[in-house]
C-alpha cells in the first residue's frame, strides 16, 4: 500500500509539473500573438550613411570540420558588408588534416582581398567558449557576429541585424535558425519541428514582454562591450550561450530577436550526432539552472513575471524527467486504477491535466502555421508532424533525463561537438563520415528494454480490470513504443 501511495504521488506531482510549463508555453503564445499586431519602431543605424556603419568581426568557431568548412569560409566571403568595417576571425582548434585545408582556404580568400584571419590555439581549453574569448582579445570590431560550422548566413545577414543597435541597451542581437534539409529524414524533421517551436513561439513570446531569452550560439551578434561587461565567456557550462545571456540580462543589457530574419543551418542526419547535441543543450541547461536560478530569484530589479519565465526557461530541459517519470509509472498506474476503485474520483481529476497535450498542440499550430500556412491540407500534415513530433522526443527522454541528472548534480563532462555532413538531400551519404560515433551505449540498450515496456503497456489495455479492459491510456504508450523503438533502432543501425 505504500508503494502504491507513493508511486501515485511520484505521478501525481510531474504530471502537475508538466502541466505548469504547458501554462507557462500558453502563456508564451499569448505574448506572441499580442506583439504580431505591433509594428517594429525600434531605431536604426542608417548603413546608407558612412558614419553610422560600425566596424563588425565575424568569428567563426570551428573544431574538426572537414565536410562542412570550405563550404562556410565561401559563404562567408559573400557577406555585403563594407571591407574596411569588416574582419572574419576563423577559430581553429581543429586536430585533423582539416586544419591545413582550412588554412589553404583561408590563404586564396586572402589573395582575393577577404580580411580573414586564421587563428588556432595550441590546446581547446573552454573549447568553444575559449576560442570565443581567445579571438575577442585580438578583435577589432564593436559588435561580433558568431557563425557555427554548418551555418550559411544570406549576403545581407548585416544589413539586416547591425542597424538595431543604434540603441545602446541592445547588447544581442540573435535570429532565426532555417534548416537547409529539414525534409532529408523524420528525423530531421523532427528537429526542425522543435527549433521552430522554440524560435518562433518561445524567443518571440519571451522577447515581447522583456523576459529573459538566450543567444543561441549562433547565428547572432554580441556588442563587444555587453560581452566584456557581463564577465565574458565561460566554460563552466555545456551551454556558454545560455551562461553569457543570463549574465547580460542581469547586467541589464537587452536583447532585440528578428524573427523575420532566417539564417539557415544544417540538421544533423544521423542520431548520434543529434544525440550528442540533445545531450549538451539539456545538461547545459540543467548547470545553467544551478549556476544561475538564485542570482534571478534574489534580483530586486527583476519583474516577477521576468522571475518566472526566467526560471520555467532554464528549468525547460528538466521537464524531460517529468515526462519520463510519466512514462514509467503510467503502466503501474494503469494497473493501480483497476485495482483500487475507490480512488476512481482521483483519477478522473488527474485526467484533467491530459490538457497538458492539448495545450502543446494549440501552441505548436500556431507556430507551424506561420511556416507552412493556415489551409485544412496544412493542418492535416501538422496532425501527423505534432504526434510524430511528440513521439519520438519521448523516445528521447530518457537519454535526456540522464544529461539533466548529471547537469543538476555537478558532473562534469567534456563539450563534445555535433558533428557536421553537408548533407541537403537524399542523394548524399553520410556513411564514409569519419566523425560518427561507432560505439554503442549502454542507454541504447536501455531504450530497447522501455520499447518492450511499453508494448506490454499497450497489452495490458486489453487484460486490466473486470470491464474489457481500460484503453485510456493506449495512446500514450503506443506513442512511447512508437517513439522508443524509433531512436533504439536508428541508434542500432546508424551506429550512433
Amino acid at each position: 500500500m505504500i508503494l502504491t501511495y507513493l508511486i501515485i504521488a511520484i505521478y501525481t506531482i510531474s504530471i502537475v509539473l508538466i502541466f505548469i510549463y504547458a501554462l507557462g508555453q500558453l502563456n508564451l503564445l499569448f505574448n506572441y500573438l499580442t506583439v504580431q499586431k505591433k509594428n517594429d519602431t525600434a531605431p536604426k543605424f542608417n548603413l546608407n550613411n558612412p558614419d553610422q556603419i560600425p566596424y563588425v568581426t565575424i568569428q567563426l568557431p570551428i573544431y574538426n570540420e572537414l565536410y562542412v568548412v570550405e563550404r562556410l569560409l565561401k559563404n562567408i566571403a559573400k557577406i555585403n558588408y563594407p571591407s574596411s568595417k569588416l574582419e572574419i576571425q576563423v577559430l581553429d582548434d581543429s586536430t585533423d588534416e582539416s586544419l591545413q585545408s582550412t588554412a589553404n582556404l583561408i590563404l586564396q580568400l586572402q589573395k582575393k582581398g577577404v580580411n580573414i584571419q586564421h587563428i588556432t590555439r595550441k590546446n581547446r581549453i573552454g573549447f568553444k567558449a575559449g576560442a570565443l574569448k581567445e579571438g575577442l582579445k585580438i578583435a577589432k570590431g564593436e559588435f561580433i557576429a558568431i557563425f557555427d560550422a554548418d551555418f550559411l548566413p544570406q549576403p545581407d545577414w548585416l544589413h539586416q541585424t547591425i542597424p538595431y543597435f543604434k540603441n545602446p541597451k541592445i547588447g544581442v542581437v540573435q535570429t532565426r535558425w532555417g534548416h537547409i534539409n529539414k525534409n532529408y529524414s523524420t528525423l530531421t524533421r523532427v528537429q526542425a519541428f522543435a527549433l521552430d517551436a522554440h524560435f518562433i513561439l518561445e524567443q518571440k513570446g519571451r522577447n515581447a514582454k522583456g523576459y529573459f531569452i538566450n543567444f543561441n550560439g549562433t547565428a547572432g551578434v554580441w556588442r563587444k562591450k555587453c560581452i566584456l561587461d557581463a564577465g565574458n565567456w565561460q566554460s563552466d557550462t555545456l551551454t556558454e550561450d545560455l551562461d553569457l545571456s543570463y549574465r547580460a540580462q542581469l547586467k541589464n543589457w537587452e536583447f532585440k530577436y528578428l524573427e523575420q530574419v532566417e539564417t539557415p543551418a544544417e540538421l544533423p542526419v544521423v542520431i548520434s550526432a543529434a544525440r550528442s547535441q540533445q545531450f549538451r543543450w539539456n545538461k547545459g541547461g540543467a548547470e545553467n539552472f544551478q549556476k544561475i536560478a538564485i542570482q534571478i530569484i534574489t534580483n530586486k530589479h527583476i519583474a516577477t513575471k521576468t522571475k518566472i519565465q526566467g526560471i520555467m526557461h532554464l528549468l525547460n530541459s528538466s521537464m524531460f524527467v517529468c515526462v519520463f517519470i510519466v512514462a514509467v509509472l503510467s503502466i503501474p498506474m494503469l494497473y493501480i486504477k483497476n485495482e483500487y476503485t475507490h480512488l476512481k474520483g482521483y483519477f478522473y481529476a488527474l485526467s484533467l491535466f491530459v490538457s497538458s497535450s492539448v495545450i502543446f498542440f494549440i501552441c505548436y499550430w500556431f507556430m507551424y502555421k506561420a511556416i507552412y500556412g493556415k489551409s485544412f491540407k496544412n493542418f492535416i500534415q501538422y496532425i501527423g508532424a505534432f504526434f510524430t513530433f511528440f513521439s519520438i522526443v519521448m523516445g528521447f527522454s530518457l537519454h535526456n533525463t540522464i544529461a539533466v541528472i548529471e547537469g543538476h548534480v555537478g558532473k562534469k563532462s567534456e563539450f563534445i561537438r555535433t558533428p557536421k555532413f553537408n548533407i541537403r538531400n537524399l542523394k548524399d551519404s553520410w556513411r564514409n563520415n569519419k566523425y560518427i560515433q561507432k560505439k554503442i551505449s549502454l542507454n541504447v540498450i536501455l531504450e530497447g528494454l522501455l520499447a518492450v515496456y511499453f508494448a506490454f503497456g499497450m497489452y495490458s489495455a486489453f487484460i486490466v480490470g473486470n470491464q474489457g479492459g481500460d484503453f485510456a491510456l493506449f495512446p500514450f504508450h503506443l506513442m512511447l513504443f512508437i517513439g522508443f523503438s524509433f531512436v533504439f533502432f536508428n541508434s542500432l543501425f546508424s551506429r550512433a
